[in-house]
């Protein structure tokens, strides 16, 4: 079994202080394998912004698996957007924007779904789902496979905001290659269900994190999401702060086969 933590949206820069030694704390408890974070590492991608995560980054004990959210690419510097989007963040962060990590349970890939010219939209080209299908076609049978994108490729109903573009026929792609669980964030909202696009009569999972650190919340408490994968089942756990208690603490959890079907809530 591996257990596998999850965060998303920190936002340094709009990010609340006095959630970090918490989230740290109960992160480390758990002992992860890996920590994954799905994008929005930082506000306005300046430097400051970017050493505060590569410093909180710093204070995890778990391996940490990253990749870069809209957010992380500048806004307002348009020459440095275009020409050098992903400068700070290769400082800071990771040169690498397609990280991969593995395990005998899991292997995990990181997925760069940041459009620096549609600075919200986000893409998927096809050399970043090729890339996405050849790790995991390369890993043996068995293996939960797992991606880590910033952007959903679909969102849940009552959610206003479309899906990236193209995102029905990447999510076939990638399920055809086997993808089992795929972790993304970008909305700031939880949500933990099937895809409605099938591959081969199966289904994947999606888990949406909402915003670990950030201030800028959507009617929920911040949370993340505490994952483990056994030979049979894909346990997720939510963990929400507790504004009385000032502690992170498992508010729900739903379990899945590796079919992707869920069997309890």
């Amino acid at each position: 079994m591996s257990k596998l933590v999850h965060l998303s949206d920190l936002h340094f820069g709009k990010d609340r202080p006095d959630l970090l030694d918490p989230l740290v704390s109960c992160v480390n408890e758990l002992c992860p394998d890996l920590v994954a974070i799905s994008g929005d590492f930082t506000q306005r991608a300046r430097d400051r912004q970017f050493e505060e995560a590569h410093n909180f980054i710093s204070m995890i004990e778990a391996p940490v698996l990253g990749v870069p959210g809209n957010h992380d690419v500048l806004l307002d510097r348009p020459f440095r957007r275009f020409f050098l989007p992903w400068r700070g963040y290769k400082k800071w962060i990771n040169p690498d924007l397609t990280p991969q990590f593995e395990n005998d349970t899991m292997i995990v890939v990181g997925v760069n779904s940041v459009d620096r010219f549609s600075w919200q939209t986000g893409r998927l080209s096809p050399g970043r789902i090729k890339h996405a299908c050849t790790a995991m076609s390369n890993a043996p049978h068995g293996k939960a496979r797992i991606l880590v994108v910033h952007h959903p490729l679909e969102h849940p109903a009552e959610t206003k905001k479309k899906p990236i573009p193209g995102a029905r026929k990447a999510l076939e792609k990638l399920l055809t290659c086997g993808a089992n669980l795929i972790l993304s964030g970008h909305l700031h909202t939880w949500h933990a269900g099937n895809f409605t696009v099938k591959s081969h009569g199966t289904k994947a999972v999606q888990l949406h994190a909402g915003t670990s650190l950030s201030s800028r919340v959507r009617g929920e408490p911040n949370d993340f999401n505490v994952i483990d994968i056994s030979d049979d089942h894909i346990t997720i756990e939510r963990y929400g702060f507790n504004e009385d208690s000032r502690l992170f603490e498992a508010a729900e959890a739903r379990q899945f086969n590796r079919a992707s079907e869920i069997i309890s809530d």
